[in-house]
């Protein structure tokens, strides 16, 4: 038959750190597998990398340090980068997909921050741009919301997206432990970074975020339009106080379809601890594991749950994204492009909908709890439950409100903070997954 390509199709990898050396390695015993799967044989063209000295499961041909040189070869038909950042990998991914050359890679951070000019460029070359492993390792996730979900209309996606927060704040439900004893323990068995401040402070889970939004709502979402909280705050004494309403905390990324009063919809996007019930399939999500919950119209409510960061569960995800470009080389098709036609408004936190977990240390005596009610009337926020302990002089009241605005939750607590008879707002938290208004 003509026109069917039989030569092996040959792979520059950009990077070979501890997802590239998995790469490498399942290219190599799964070779003949792949070369099944796709039709023709996989080759691994070159890897570039810093020290190339460092590399000896690499053959010392294949290495190269001239990753610009490697990508614009007229012998590489993909192109996978794992290198991570913005730059030099934004640069050699436009510099690939300018030549012609499909490309997959696990850079979350690239496409929260400028996935827009690499959809563009690929759009404009007729290549196609991969990135599976850029949220939740191996679990299949990305290509379910755009393209087995194609036909359907979501309405939320909210998960726990980083393995790092996840294990400490298991420990911390689990043990009792304080914030900074969970994170010793998480970095000992290397779960977390020497520097954890981009787990710990939210950045890599509102770059996850941006993707899933911008995939599930057809509309262009960065880093930036996320709403962004860590867990450094998060203390024991606030994982207590979850447990004492049947709760456990978890950091969540959650991004909604909202409709707006004209008629019209828009999008919210954060990342922050919340209170979940220990009922909902996410609160039993423990040590390092990720898990995204989504809720179609159609579909009803989906959970994909594994293994969302290390070396061989990415390598996974890369290889599968692989294959699935190399395939559509083989036979000269196209996979799905970026689907950004919704172009729907990202709301601010302020404006989102939302519900607190409230903690107040207050004066016990009589008056306390109207004063405390008149300020969330104010805001036009109304309470759920209240339970109140008290302590000699002082009462300890533990208040839980329906949704309402965030902006609007906000000021309440700035107006509880002047009030006399509270002693100290001790502690907030947004709750969710909670049944009822």
């Amino acid at each position: 038959m003509t026109g069917v390509r039989t030569r092996p199709l040959r792979v520059a990898l950009l990077g070979c750190g501890v997802v590239g050396t998995q790469v490498v390695r399942l290219l190599r015993e799964n070779a003949g597998d792949l070369a099944a799967r796709i039709g023709v044989p996989l080759e691994l063209a070159g890897v570039a990398v810093r020290r190339p000295n460092r590399h000896p499961e690499v053959p010392p041909e294949l290495l190269s340090t001239d990753a610009a040189g490697l990508v614009s070869r007229a012998d590489v038909d993909l192109v996978v980068e794992v290198i991570g950042g913005i730059e030099p990998a934004r640069g050699l991914l436009l510099a690939a997909i300018r030549s012609g050359k499909s490309v997959v890679t696990a850079n979350k951070a690239l496409l929260a921050e400028d996935g827009a000019t690499l959809h563009d460029a690929a759009r404009q070359h007729g290549v196609d741009l991969y990135f599976e492993a850029a949220v939740a390792g191996a679990i299949p996730l990305l290509r379910p919301l755009r393209e087995s979900l194609a036909g359907d209309r979501i309405s939320r996606v909210m998960g726990i997206v980083n393995g790092t927060t996840n294990y400490i704040l298991s420990r911390m439900d689990e043990t009792g432990a304080g914030f900074g004893e969970a994170l010793e323990e998480a970095t000992a068995l290397g779960y977390a970074e020497a520097d954890p401040t981009s787990d710990i402070d939210g950045f890599d889970a509102a770059a996850k975020a941006a993707i899933l939004g911008a995939l599930a709502f057809h509309t262009r979402i960065t880093a930036s339009d996320v709403h962004r909280e860590g867990i450094g705050e998060v203390t024991s004494a606030d994982v207590a106080s979850a447990k004492a309403i049947g709760c456990t905390v978890k950091l969540l990324a959650i991004c909604e379809r909202v409709a707006e009063a004209d008629g019209g919809e828009s999008v919210s996007a954060r990342v922050h601890p919340v209170m979940i019930p220990r009922s909902h399939p996410l609160a039993g999500v423990g040590d390092a594991f990720n898990a995204v919950f989504v809720e179609g119209d159609a579909a009803g409510q989906l959970m994909f749950y594994g293994r969302g960061a290390g070396g061989a569960p990415t390598a996974s995800a890369v290889l599968g994204d692989l294959v699935a470009i190399a395939r559509n080389r083989v036979t000269g098709g196209r996979g799905p492009g970026e689907s950004a036609y919704a172009d729907l408004r990202v709301r601010s936190m302020g404006e989102t909908l939302t519900r607190y977990h409230v903690s107040l240390d207050v004066a016990d005596r009589p008056g306390v709890l109207a004063a405390v009610a008149t300020a969330f009337a104010c805001h036009d926020v109304s309470i759920s439950t209240v339970r109140q302990e008290g302590r000699g002089d002082d009462a300890s009241l533990v208040i839980v409100t329906h949704v309402a605005l965030d902006r609007a939750l906000g000021a309440t607590i700035e107006n509880l903070r002047k009030l006399d008879v509270v002693r100290d707002v001790a502690s907030v938290m947004r709750v969710e997954g909670m049944v009822g208004p």
